[in-house]
């Protein structure tokens, strides 16, 4: 019998398990943009639209002992905006809307974490859009912390948030609607966000690269 496969199982589940325990420590992470999301809604006539970016960013600062010490910074370019559909996509990209070739970033800094029930929390912070920036609640839950690997290779330390809110479009001066002959507007006011985040844990010795511009 050829032990070396199984000893490699054995010191990855060991690597593995200590690397589990590690994350529960403060650290850094890095948002991973290939397996995050930036999601958004908004009523159209009578149903829901629904829409995302493509590229998000960012870094987190997450204490699970102290939630206080946690912080959050997230980038988004307006121009990555998505909904399957070319022609809206580019109205969205105009300054009817996002503005992006002004205002071609859009970000959301922390200022205060309050802890809730469970692995729940909300996060206030400050939401910037078309340059203009107002105070936003991110309901907040976190989906777990640990490491991975493949083949019996351990190749680092994820771990998972989602985060929920709604804004009014209007407070960011997207005004932009048209009236319905039968009454009643096109679009409504309220956005509904939702962020899937998936991040990497940051080694100590090498800080988290900061957000792209």
């Amino acid at each position: 019998m050829n032990k070396r496969p199984f000893l490699a199982a054995v010191l990855a589940a060991a690597v593995l398990s200590s690397a589990t325990l590690a994350f529960a420590d403060a650290a850094a992470w890095r948002i991973d943009p290939a397996h995050s999301e930036a999601l958004f809604s908004i009523r159209h006539i009578f149903t829901k639209v629904q829409g995302r970016f493509n590229d998000i960013g960012g870094t987190i600062q997450f204490d699970d002992k102290d939630l206080s010490k946690s912080t959050v910074d997230v980038t988004i370019k307006s121009a990555s905006v998505f909904t399957n559909n070319e022609r809206r996509d580019n109205h969205l990209r105009s300054a009817d809307f996002f503005n992006s070739e002004k205002d071609s970033i859009i970000t959301f800094k922390s200022t205060k974490v309050i802890p809730a029930a469970d692995k729940k929390f909300k996060v206030e912070g400050d939401l910037t859009m078309r340059g203009m920036t107002k105070p936003v609640t991110l309901d907040v839950e976190f989906l777990g912390s640990g490491a991975w690997g493949m083949g019996g290779q351990v190749r680092g330390i994820k771990a998972g948030w989602m985060a929920t809110t709604r804004v009014n479009r209007q407070d960011f001066g997207v005004s932009w609607n048209k009236t319905l002959d039968q009454g009643g507007t096109y679009l409504g006011d309220d956005v509904d966000i939702t962020l899937n985040i998936e991040a990497d844990k940051q080694d100590a010795a090498q800080p988290a690269a900061p957000p792209k511009k």
